[in-house]
């Protein structure tokens, strides 16, 4: 069975979450309360540990304030 789950990526997609959220000069802490995503969990994205759901994405991206497309945008 081929392997689905793509580290590279998921690292990828959390380091522009992170650098957006550093851009726009947003602690963990706001964008877990503006998401209503969990501080760890978002801390994990933010890793590239967790494959995470789009519509967790998607409040994350409302929550920076852009277009969920913006996010893969790397």
């Amino acid at each position: 069975m081929t392997k689905i789950r793509d580290d590279n990526y998921l690292k990828s997609l959390g380091k522009r979450i992170k650098d957006i959220r550093i851009q726009k000069n947003i602690s963990t802490y706001e964008l877990s309360y503006e998401s209503n995503v969990s501080r760890s969990q978002i801390n994990s994205i933010e890793k590239g540990s967790i494959n995470t759901t789009i519509s967790t994405l998607k409040a994350i991206a409302t929550a920076l304030d852009i277009e969920l497309k913006e996010l893969f945008d790397f």
